[in-house]
């Protein structure tokens, strides 16, 4: 089935009602998904994209009720995963010499998928432009990391359409292909889902490669994404909402996620929630158990929120496994500016709580006071976790500054048959600017704020390393270079990406 998009422009993607798995099972779509493949009839005809390999039969019988497929001028791939250019194969088969046009990394990606370095490969960059007849043409740009190496988009020109590829789309399945036509609190909801748990952690390339694309001074009357609806009311709303949601985004919202093995780490949760909303009636918590509950909703809840408080059985001295696993995926996407604290019950030790506090600030979260309570919290524990939920309620609030220079503390309830004590205790941290000799407690004031001459730089895109020490010889960046004089067109090795995305290692 194909469905008119614009002037010469029709859809001859795949609908897929029944997927509920992406990228293995790392993201599960709730509302399964579309593979929205584009063919363009000019003075040239072009495809753009294709569809996810299983679909690949019923794609090209679709497109050969559209098109003879001989008369298919070029082929555009976007990206190269398989739910883009899954039915490349077939079909090249069908006309093997059509120009195909993608990045240079497209092709390493595409011949690692398809095994056909013979293809007859057009290598683009950003403001390369193909003429297609009638006076119109595409404009290619680049979108490295957004979210593969090989990521491109294309503007078509006169009908001011931009297939963006994976950016402003949504894994959402609907018999309707235009945003106007479907349920918009729904779409919205799926938009933010897709965003916090595929672009979270290239956030800062959004916002700049937005900001590179908006420069071109393009009109935009239509986004024809990927997956999902295609946007033409007021098609930039979902860029302004991109560039909202990569500006360290965050509502008045705090999730809690735990796991518990008895039942007690949850009425903990329960305990803390309450206490938090006795004292914020306008703060929205959301409690979640990890071991129950989607993670990807955990995460889009995450994504939403200005902290987050992770609770967790101790086994084995550890943490619970669902847990650990979603702190895992929580320091690949790098959320930014956000508070965060630990808690949870324990038997013979509470090394559950310490671990997630310690995974937390190497997350780059901005971590508190932490809580454990010992056995099965009685009236007087719960009380104690209501007000931990209070103190964390007034710390929170919308108008505190982060806890960069905050020393947290652990508040132990211990509790017996007959007594239960409750205490606080100090941690004690040493100071990298001290002699060995000496110890800090409580709050810390910073006093290595100056960055060495030799600050070293991590990109957040990939996690490559700028060391002055070493320099990066392949770019002729002489060792003992500094950041500041690493010349403006410098392209982490790894990744490709500019200057830009690089922060200092603490």
């Amino acid at each position: 089935m194909a469905i008119h998009v614009k002037n010469n422009i029709t859809w001859v993607g795949q609908r897929d009602w029944e997927v509920r798995d992406f990228h293995g099972t790392e993201y599960k779509t709730t509302r399964g998904t579309s593979y929205n493949s584009y063919l363009i009839r000019e003075g040239k005809n072009v495809l753009i994209d294709t569809v996810d390999h299983k679909f690949t039969l019923a794609f090209l019988q679709n497109l050969e009720q559209e098109i003879n497929l001989n008369d298919i001028d070029y082929i555009v791939i976007n990206h190269a995963e398989e739910d883009h250019a899954g039915a490349l194969t077939e079909l090249m088969s069908r006309i093997p010499n059509t120009p195909i046009y993608c990045t240079q990394n497209a092709i390493d990606s595409i011949v690692g998928h398809h095994h056909h370095p013979e293809w007859n490969f057009n290598t683009v960059k950003t403001g390369d432009t193909l003429d297609i007849g009638n006076g119109k043409a595409l404009v290619f740009v680049e979108t490295p990391m957004l979210h593969w190496p090989d990521s491109m988009m294309t503007y078509m020109t006169e009908d001011a359409v931009l297939f963006s590829n994976d950016a402003f789309g949504q894994h959402y399945c609907d018999e309707r292909l235009f945003n106007d036509e479907v349920d918009q609190n729904e779409l919205l909801d799926q938009c933010l889902r897709y965003y916090s748990n595929i672009l979270t952690p290239f956030s800062p390339l959004v916002t700049n490669k937005i900001n590179e694309v908006l420069g071109f001074n393009l009109p935009v009357d239509m986004v024809a994404t990927s997956h999902g609806v295609i946007w033409r009311d007021n098609p930039t709303q979902i860029i302004e909402k991109y560039l909202e949601w990569a500006n360290q985004y965050q509502e008045n919202r705090i999730t809690i996620f735990y796991d518990s093995m008895s039942n007690n780490t949850r009425m903990m949760a329960d305990a803390i929630a309450q206490g938090i909303t006795e004292v914020d009636d306008q703060v929205i918590v959301r409690i979640f158990n990890v071991a129950r509950h989607d993670k990807n909703e955990i995460l889009a809840n995450m994504f939403r929120s200005k902290g987050v408080l992770v609770g967790s059985s101790t086994m084995n001295n550890v943490m619970m496994p669902k847990v650990a696993g979603l702190l895992e995926e929580i320091t690949g996407l790098r959320f930014k500016n956000k508070k965060a604290g630990a808690f949870g019950s324990y038997g013979w030790n509470g090394g559950a709580v310490d671990r997630i506090h310690a995974r937390l600030t190497d997350s780059g979260f901005f971590t508190t006071v932490s809580l454990k309570a010992k056995w099965r919290p009685d009236g007087k524990a719960l009380q104690q976790c209501r007000d931990h939920g209070k103190q964390i309620a007034k710390e929170w609030a919308e108008n505190e500054r982060p806890y960069d220079t905050y020393t947290p503390f652990t508040t132990q309830m211990t509790s017996t048959t007959h007594q239960k004590v409750i205490t606080n205790t100090a941690v004690m941290v040493e100071d990298p600017c001290a002699d060995e000799s000496d110890t800090i407690e409580a709050e810390t004031p910073n006093c290595c704020e100056q960055a060495t001459d030799l600050q070293k730089m991590l990109c957040t895109v990939c996690q490559w390393i700028y060391d002055p020490a070493l320099g990066e010889p392949n770019q002729d960046v002489a060792p003992g270079t500094l950041w500041q004089d690493v010349p403006d067109t410098f392209l982490c090795p790894e990744c490709g990406i500019g200057k830009e995305v690089f922060e200092p290692i603490n």
